[in-house]
């Protein structure tokens, strides 16, 4: 990673509020309209510049203060006016909280980009920029087509919010990540305005907040089937209603990747590209594993600069889609770097892809996983930690049913693989896992993709049809993405599941299993040729100078990021999770901020309704100065029975060590689908 401390422009920066027009939900200013707090860093000069938008629910004077100091001065130091904005309701900005990407969320990102286009600093054109939340709503508010909007960067975001997002995968709910995310937007929501910012009426503004608080988690399990409320916000409906010129930005390694096949496919050739590295869910400059990390500053102002600035920088002659082909790798949960090769595309799909069918061979064979199948699937999210990815999946494959396949010679993976299964099932409901392993003639297994289908969502995930007991059926469905190099002499391993805990929450019914029968089963494999039709470089990464957050040393032993704990006893596995989102931090302007959160997924082998998922966040924000001391704990809990979800949420938010707010939910969600 280099520094950059010199720029073609000196730069400024300054906090600001923006009035929007809609009128106040909830108003502490003056004026009476609802202000969103936005840090403005702009180069020094008298003409006006492009404006670049960043625009996120995550607290820009802590959360993502170190990240946002290493970009949005870069950006400005090359003639940009940098904005980053918190989202309604969060940070120090007014209004009340809503649900992720709502109507209002939405418009109010709209309004934000016409005010920065009619600022007197401005050239009246806006570019979006952002990493999960901020490119999910980068690309939500480009479908809504602002006349300033004239180009967007979204890395690490969906465009589908039902089947590619934290909620539902194959029609089947992510219990490690439904519950999970909906926890710890629990615990950002409840936090406090900052008194050095939002001034005298942070206190108001915490109470107001603190009462409307509703779990994330009632709505996302009350929409189990893909209806309308995850059709609003998913781009995928409609990609034509998107005007702006799209970079779409994703890693093997993240849940979302497969957003930018679709995206490359079904935008106009002339207004997206895509890039796909080896990376999890970071941008591709921070130099976290797995990289290797790339200049993608400079990448994104090649964007800005063409889009913005009329430049020919020549990004419209770089190939539509540049992936990453991974050699192959000994399984491991963390990897500095992935050995491979960049290849591009001149089209999605692909003329340089195409299919080899692997048809699957043997007799009939039952496949009824234990319940805690799934417990070295890796994390969801992995974000660059010791722990994230996957181990040797061994002790997975010999919990499912295994189809070996010879490979001849080299054998290049790039795209989305398919399965093909005959299935007969005793159980009107179910769920059928698919991964794809790499075998070295060591005998040790490395997970390169996967897939899931809840058998009820097997003809559409809009609609639930129970499988009719003792019927035999043929299920397709996908995997996710990948681009991978199979070498000669290792094995193609196809392993099948009827579980995958804590990823898939288990159907009431999910211990019976199924039979799979091979004759009529397959895996299909998009397999590229092994040419290199372009000459792919990035510059080496680089970014503006830290923030200087001080981490202070602690005496406490460091728990372990993810631990399995088995009861042979009882037959109960348990997960323990450190997300490791941050620990303790001093901030350059005195704040003093803790924050610990631990996630436990546990499950009886033999009993798919003894389920459960538990998140404890703790956080404490603290100002010496000020003699400001607040803290928010919450605890959040899912369990179920056959016909419902039992949830339980608890918040209690302190000042000064005296409880100001204490409040608990306990709801029944019928179970519909999953």
């Amino acid at each position: 990673m280099r520094i950059r401390t010199s720029f073609p422009h000196e730069t400024t920066h300054e906090d600001i509020r923006i009035p929007l027009a809609g009128g106040p939900s909830h108003a502490f200013g003056s004026g009476g309209g609802t202000r969103l707090y936005a840090r403005v860093w702009r180069p020094v000069t008298d003409e006006p510049v492009p404006a670049l938008l960043e625009y996120l629910p995550y607290r820009l004077t802590d959360w993502t203060a170190p990240r946002d100091a290493q970009r949005h001065p870069w950006y400005a130091g090359h003639g940009y006016a940098s904005v980053r904005v918190d989202v309604r309701g969060h940070g120090n900005s007014e209004g009340l909280p809503g649900d992720e990407y709502d109507a209002r969320e939405l418009a109010d990102g709209v309004e934000v980009v016409n005010w920065l286009a009619a600022q007197p600093w401005c050239t009246g054109k806006v570019g979006m920029f952002g990493i999960s939340w901020g490119g999910f709503n980068s690309l939500q508010i480009a479908a809504l087509a602002p006349e300033p909007l004239k180009a967007i960067v979204t890395v690490c975001s969906t465009d589908d919010r039902y089947d590619n997002d934290v909620h539902y995968m194959g029609g089947s709910a992510l219990a490690v990540d439904l519950h999970a995310w909906a926890a710890t937007m629990l615990a950002f929501v409840a936090r406090p305005p900052d008194p050095e910012y939002a001034g005298l009426v942070w206190r108001d503004m915490w109470l107001g907040r603190l009462a409307e608080i509703d779990p994330f988690i009632h709505t996302w399990l009350a929409h189990q089937l893909r209806d309308d409320y995850w059709k609003h916000g998913s781009v995928c409906e409609d990609y034509g209603a998107i005007d702006a010129a799209v970079l779409a930005v994703g890693g093997w390694h993240d849940p979302y990747r497969d957003t930018v096949l679709r995206l490359v496919e079904h935008l106009p050739p002339d207004r997206v590209r895509g890039l796909i590295g080896p990376w999890s869910h970071q941008y591709p400059d921070r130099g976290l594993p797995p990289g290797p990390a790339i200049g993608f500053l400079q990448e994104t102002l090649r964007w800005w600069d063409h889009w913005l600035k009329d430049k020919d920088t020549g990004v419209l002659t770089d190939p539509l889609l540049r992936a990453y082909v991974s050699d192959s790798h000994p399984p491991a949960t963390v990897y500095d770097t992935l050995p491979g090769r960049w290849v591009g595309e001149p089209a999605w799909p692909s003329p340089h892809v195409k299919t080899t069918t692997y048809g699957l061979r043997g007799a009939p064979v039952v496949v009824r996983s234990p319940m805690h199948t799934g417990v070295d699937a890796g994390r969801f999210f992995p974000f660059g930690n010791d722990a994230d990815l996957p181990p040797d999946q061994r002790d997975e494959d010999a919990r499912s049913a295994c189809f070996e396949f010879e490979v001849p010679a080299e054998t290049w993976v790039l795209g989305r693989p398919r399965v093909r299964l005959r299935l007969t099932c005793e159980v009107p409901r179910g769920q059928v896992i698919a991964r794809l392993c790499d075998v070295a003639p060591d005998g040790s297994s490395t997970l390169v993709t996967r897939g899931v289908l809840n058998l009820s969502a097997r003809h559409g995930r809009d609609r639930a049809v129970p499988w009719t007991p003792g019927t035999t059926e043929d299920v397709t469905f996908e995997l996710n993405g990948i681009g991978h190099a199979f070498p000669p002499g290792h094995r193609i391993r196809l392993a099948v599941s009827s579980a995958y805990w804590p990823w898939i929450w288990p159907q009431p019914e999910s211990a019976a299993g199924f039979t799979l029968d091979p004759e009529g089963s397959a895996l299909e494999l998009p397999v590229r040729e092994q040419e290199l039709t372009d000459d792919i470089r990035f510059e080496e990464p680089e970014e503006a100078e830290p923030l200087g957050v001080n981490h202070p040393a602690t005496l406490d032993e460091p728990r372990p990021e993810r631990l399995v704990v088995r009861d042979v006893a009882k037959g109960e596995w348990r997960l323990e999770v450190d997300p490791r989102y941050g620990g303790t931090r001093v901030y350059p302007d005195g704040l003093e901020f803790t924050e610990d959160a631990l996630e436990t997924y546990t499950i009886d082998e033999s009993d798919p309704l003894s389920a459960r998922t538990l998140s404890e966040w703790s956080i404490r924000l603290h100002r010496p100065e000020l003699g400001w001391d607040t803290s928010v704990r919450t605890r959040s809990e899912i369990t179920c029975d056959e016909t419902d979800f039992l949830t339980s949420n608890e918040v209690i938010c302190t000042e000064g060590g005296e409880v100001i707010f204490h409040r608990t939910w306990e709801k029944r969600i019928p179970r519909t689908a999953s």
